[in-house]
């Protein structure tokens, strides 16, 4: 069984003492948005983009960043992780004004309505909308969706939805750790269940909060692994770690994609935990990761 580095260890620890005992002793929305709300912001300053504005995308918040304010920079959507009930424009900032910075895209971050407030399919529909917006505001550019966690379930539910929708084109999609199975019955969800920072306690909080309707759970909009036509969705790139519950759900979808002929590389990161691509500016393993994930996306979009 994989085991994390010293310095792996230690960044887990503390990511997991500075984290809500999310799914036991504290189960109450409101009170787990206070823990966060009270946490102290980083003193960092954000890296710099040419232009970052927040915008209405027909009644769905967005934050758009344009790194180089050219007319035909390619576009990528991107969708925040957090379980469908955490998380939000802020959580994800840097992380999106990285992309935008190593990718020369303009970043379309999307700000969906979160669980239990607004369950299944309230993300989804807010996500599609964005990118019906995102297609209408940057014509004839080409667009990828992206996400991690929750928002690449997110990201490749609106691959599923604009084919089966007819639009708008959708390149390339970059999944990083998805969140893809409700009934959380492989392998990892057991091996990775407590001790590397995502527990098993918060994915069932997150999916009762997200689809507290068990016709839900077998949705292929709600759960992409659950017999959802893959034929005809574009190019992937899926992240994975190896200490992260969701590890064998990214895992499997990369299969799946690969036998319904959808080209995709897999990268995977075997000490690696849940989320750490965000930790790019304190662990040289995740800043090479981020290296390779952007530069897949940079040429799926026609850069160099």
């Amino acid at each position: 069984m994989t085991r994390p580095g010293p310095e792996v260890r230690a960044f887990i620890d503390r990511a997991t003492a500075n984290f809500p005992p999310l799914g036991t002793q504290m189960t109450d929305i409101t009170e787990v948005r206070a823990f966060f709300a009270s946490r102290p912001a980083p003193d960092l300053p954000p890296l710099p983009v040419a232009r970052v504005r927040d915008d209405d995308a027909q009644g769905v918040p967005v934050r758009v960043y344009d790194p180089c304010l050219r007319e035909d920079a390619p576009v990528v959507l991107f969708c925040h992780g957090g379980g469908f009930v955490l998380c939000d424009l802020d959580s994800h900032d840097d992380f999106c004004r990285r992309i935008a910075d190593a990718t020369g895209a303009v970043v379309v971050a999307v700000d969906y309505r979160r669980a239990p407030e607004h369950p299944f399919p309230a993300a989804p529909e807010d996500a599609y909308t964005a990118l019906l917006w995102t297609a209408k505001t940057f014509p004839d550019r080409r667009i990828a969706v992206a996400g991690d966690s929750a928002g690449a379930n997110l990201a490749t539910v609106l691959t599923l939805l604009a084919r089966d929708r007819g639009g708008p084109e959708i390149t390339f999609q970059a999944l990083y750790y998805p969140m893809l199975d409700p009934a959380r019955s492989r392998p990892s969800h057991r091996e990775n269940d407590q001790g590397y920072f995502l527990t098993a306690d918060h994915l069932r909080w997150y999916w009762d909060g997200y689809l507290p309707g068990l016709e839900h759970r077998t949705d292929p909009y709600a759960a992409p692994l659950s017999h959802a036509d893959l034929s005809g969705l574009p190019p992937a790139h899926v992240v994975t770690a190896g200490l992260d519950p969701l590890r064998d759900d990214g895992l499997a979808y990369a299969e799946a994609l690969a036998a319904a002929g959808v080209p995709v590389w897999a990268h995977h990161y075997d000490g690696m935990f849940h989320g750490f691509l965000s930790m790019a500016a304190a662990l040289p393993e995740a800043a090479a990761a981020c290296e390779t994930a952007f530069a897949a996306l940079r040429r799926a979009l026609g850069g160099d």
